[in-house]
């Protein structure tokens, strides 16, 4: 055998083997995609300040959202969605981390999350999963919400708000080689709002909350600038969906919700706590579907954990709502809760307040209404004057309220005082402060006990133009460091 012949079979031989491991490691890459296609991309397009009543799909004929509406054609809607709080921070935390504003700690607007809370980043990134944020943030700090890729709102001429980046969003969908999830969070409708020239209040839906305000020429223009913003959004919704149509697969989650209704905004009543909330998911969710069960904010994640084969922490307050997302009606919560503060916010003043809600009835107790305000007094004249003042601010919200949202969806006419539901009453009671005791609120059931809470960037006796918030001058610097409830040290505190 000459040199020659041995040389090409042991070329010959090299190739064959070379050959092999190329067809075995190409056949792991394709098994990996395949493994990868198991786990679902999850998307979650969240709105900013927009009420459950205000899309065509929710019963407003007179809004314009198309792409919403057809998102519900394609897939499952939500009648019972809930946020714990009418506000964009606390709100924005429960999806990120399955747990109630008390718990993880920003229950006050710009405030962060407490230091040892586990977000989705972590969660989801355990299970394989990239985690990304698009558009508006509003959640600290970085170092818990450290996304695998962040894109800031996109400035664009002749509209009153930045867009969501849709260039840095399709760019990634058409290079992603792994599961992710990706929150879209748009900076619309909430205002500035469009500046819409005479506008008929015939062309806009009014509620009993605001039907008094329909001759309000300053309301209406509000109110149609809103309605302007709320097609930009679906304009944008728009994009979306069609870069998710044409770069992705059908094992694609999408979810569509807003933050928390803008005419409820800081209340516990429905039109600021209840969120429209759409999911679709080809295959697997049947299409043009409804769902009546009470769902949270902080279900979303555990939920998400699900789908990608893990199990939620136990700490978490929520619960993964799979089984609905399979067809079964099953019952997720007899409950869900809210709370609210108007301390370190806009016209700031102290008015806590937290409800219980079942399917059917609502219970709300306002911690310093005007009727309670002389038991919560107390012998320190400077506390006692915001007290007064925050009380003053709401004299028509009273102590206690009890709603029966069958026949009162809009909380209309509180049921307290009747003989007949004073079993409810006292049932939802008892169960409301036995979660509050759950969550470490700072608030309990006597009188008397009323923080004044306080952030290093914001004092209540003090003037804050960035937010808006004014304080009589005869009150300006009355309050001393030990009157306060630090924030920061609240959070380190809770367990």
């Amino acid at each position: 055998m000459t040199n020659n012949t041995l040389l090409t079979i042991s070329l010959s031989f090299i190739a064959i083997v070379l050959s092999g491991l190329t067809k075995t490691q190409a056949g792991d890459n394709a098994s990996t995609a395949l493994a990868h296609t198991n786990k679902p991309n999850i998307i979650f397009y969240l709105a900013d300040d927009q009420d459950v009543y205000d899309y065509g799909v929710y019963g407003n004929e007179k809004v314009h959202t198309p792409a919403i509406d057809q998102l519900a054609n394609q897939g499952m809607l939500f009648e019972n969605a809930f946020t714990a709080q009418a506000i964009c921070a606390p709100s924005r935390t429960q999806l990120f981390t399955g747990k109630y504003p008390l718990k993880n700690g920003a229950f006050a607007n710009h405030t962060p999350t407490r230091p040892n809370i586990k977000s989705v980043t972590k969660h989801m990134r355990a299970l394989g999963y990239d985690v990304v944020l698009a558009g508006k943030s509003h959640v600290k700090p970085a170092n818990i919400y450290d996304w695998d890729h962040e894109w800031q709102p996109i400035p664009k001429a002749g509209v009153p708000r930045d867009y969501i980046p849709l260039a840095d969003i399709e760019t990634y969908f058409k290079t992603v080689n792994k599961p992710f999830v990706m929150f879209i969070t748009s900076k619309y409708p909430h205002g500035k709002y469009f500046d819409v020239k005479n506008p008929n209040p015939e062309d806009l839906k009014f509620h009993p909350y605001d039907e008094h305000l329909k001759h309000n020429e300053t309301y209406v223009k509000k109110k149609a600038g809103y309605y302007r913003s709320i097609e930009e959004d679906n304009t944008q919704l728009e994009h979306v969906l069609a870069l998710v149509d044409t770069h992705l697969t059908d094992n694609t989650l999408f979810i569509y919700s807003a933050d928390h209704g803008v005419s409820g905004k800081f209340g516990v009543k429905d039109i600021g706590l209840k969120v429209p909330f759409i999911v679709r998911w080809p295959n697997v969710i049947k299409p043009n579907s409804r769902s009546e069960q009470l769902i949270h904010y902080t279900d979303v994640l555990p939920t998400f954990i699900d789908i990608a084969g893990g199990n939620a922490d136990q700490s978490m307050d929520g619960k993964s709502f799979l089984t609905l997302l399979n067809g079964a009606d099953k019952a997720i919560h007899q409950y869900v809760y809210g709370v609210r503060t108007n301390q370190n916010i806009i016209n700031a003043h102290i008015f806590p307040s937290r409800m219980i809600r079942s399917k059917r009835y609502k219970y709300i107790r306002n911690f310093n209404a005007l009727e309670v305000l002389d038991k919560n007094l107390g012998d320190k004249p400077n506390i006692n004057a915001f007290l007064r003042l925050g009380a003053m601010q709401h004299p028509n919200e009273p102590f206690e309220a009890l709603y029966d949202l069958e026949s009162d969806p809009f909380e209309q006419h509180n049921l307290i005082a009747v003989p007949e539901l004073t079993n409810i009453k006292n049932r939802l009671q008892k169960q409301l402060f036995t979660w509050m005791s759950e969550q470490g609120d700072f608030l309990t059931e006597g009188f008397g006990n009323i923080p004044v809470i306080t952030a290093p960037a914001f004092k209540l006796d003090q003037n804050n133009p960035p937010r808006r918030t004014s304080v009589d001058k005869a009150l300006e610097n009355t309050l001393k460091p030990q009157d306060y409830l630090l924030i920061e040290h609240w959070q380190e505190s809770m367990p």
